[in-house]
């Protein structure tokens, strides 16, 4: 196939039942199923997430494709077993698009983003109803559980502040949060049983999250940058300890720490 041609959707739709064809087909796609590929679907998002991340548009482009792909191989299995395929999946979520957003592609109006987004979330109730789903009046009615954990925490938050169940301010929630640091050090003092740990633990990350929620930062985001600020200085400890002649793992705690000291002074 030449490289030089400029393919469009069907060529990749035609690609991935290439791949998957029993006879001619990779052996590695053959042996895949929707729960193999689950994993790859959601690493390729985060893939496209850190590219915006990094502003880096050319690679962008690229994550974009691997996540198309992600599409196009579910789709591809479940025309094998005659669930739908790529077609209704496009048709689904076009119907999806055009009737939650009346607004704009019929003669709905709202005053305001606040009520056009509980609208949005009273369509979506609708929808459930109209799938089977026992009516569910909950604030918290559809929250997904198929996020991420910290997603889903803030999406609990967000949902709960809808009807006021919230904190008026960030002030509160930092005291929140050094109650339950304080019930995870007692915890420690206790015993450190491992169940009770989780629950105490599990309770000052949920806060964290909340605070994240109210200072209005991405907490995936803030994440991040700690992520990239720790490994960006543990590196420069390996370098420094390299230049002074010693390993970094050949060093006590006391020298380590001040190795990370001195690359932090550097970042100042």
């Amino acid at each position: 196939m030449s490289t030089t041609t400029r393919h469009s959707l069907d060529d990749l739709l035609a690609i991935m039942a290439r791949l998957r064809d029993p006879a001619r087909g990779c052996p590695w796609d053959l042996q895949q199923d929707f729960s193999t590929i689950a994993a790859y679907t959601v690493e390729e998002a985060y893939e496209v997430a850190d590219a915006i991340d990094r502003e880096d548009w050319h690679d962008l482009r690229d994550e974009l494709g691997d996540l198309l792909l992600q599409v196009v191989f579910h789709s591809q299995m479940a025309q094998e077993r005659q669930l739908f395929d790529f077609n209704d999946v496009a048709h689904a979520i076009s119907e999806k698009m055009l009737r939650r957003h009346p607004h704009v592609f019929g003669d709905v109006s709202y005053a305001d983003v606040e009520e056009q987004t509980r609208a949005w979330e009273e369509i979506k109730n609708a929808e459930r109803v109209a799938k089977g789903a026992a009516p569910d009046d909950s604030a918290l009615a559809g929250v997904s559980h198929g996020q991420p954990e910290w997603q889903l925490a803030r999406k609990l938050q967000q949902r709960a502040a809808t009807v006021g169940f919230d904190w008026p301010g960030h002030q509160p929630v930092i005291d929140k949060l050094r109650e339950e640091l304080a019930e995870v050090a007692a915890e420690f003092e206790a015993g450190a049983d491992p169940t009770r740990l989780e629950d105490e633990i599990g309770d000052v990350l949920f806060v964290a999250v909340n605070l994240a929620r109210h200072a209005k930062v991405d907490f995936a985001r803030a994440l991040k940058h700690a992520n990239k600020k720790f490994e960006r200085r543990f590196r420069r400890m390996e370098q420094l300890a390299a230049a002074d002649g010693e390993p970094l793992a050949a060093q006590g705690l006391a020298e380590q720490e001040a190795l990370w000291r001195r690359a932090k002074a550097e970042e100042r």
